[in-house]
């Protein structure tokens, strides 16, 4: 079993930073994928950014040059910083872990933009 615990979530103003993260734990070994995804209210969740284990990243057109995606293998924590908030970026956002092909989410951590 892989258990992931994220925290960082709060609210924030618009043009405010917020850092999350992301920490994994358990049956761990073979990690590939690591990303964050959002759900906002109402909606369908939506990829946001992951990254590999070799590093290379996938970003949404709407935070690119906003946020960050990075991980650090030795913690297995996966990280996400978000410069320039917007009201749209409100949201629930999810960790998700690909170990061996199986995807574990973590609990989701609440992002309130407030313009």
């Amino acid at each position: 079993q892989v258990q992931l615990v994220e925290s960082g979530g709060g609210l924030v103003q618009a043009g405010g930073s917020l850092r999350l993260s992301c920490a994994a734990s358990g049956s761990i070994y073979g990690i590939s994928a690591m990303g964050w995804y959002r759900q906002p209210s109402g909606k369908a969740r939506e990829l946001v950014t992951t990254i590999t284990s070799g590093g290379s990243t996938t970003t949404a057109d709407s935070v690119k040059g906003r946020f960050t995606i990075s991980r650090d293998n030795a913690k297995n924590t996966v990280y996400l910083q978000m410069n320039s908030l917007k009201a749209e970026d409100t949201a629930v956002y999810y960790c998700r872990v690909v170990v061996w092909g199986t995807s574990y989410w973590g609990q989701g951590t609440q992002v309130t933009v407030s313009s």
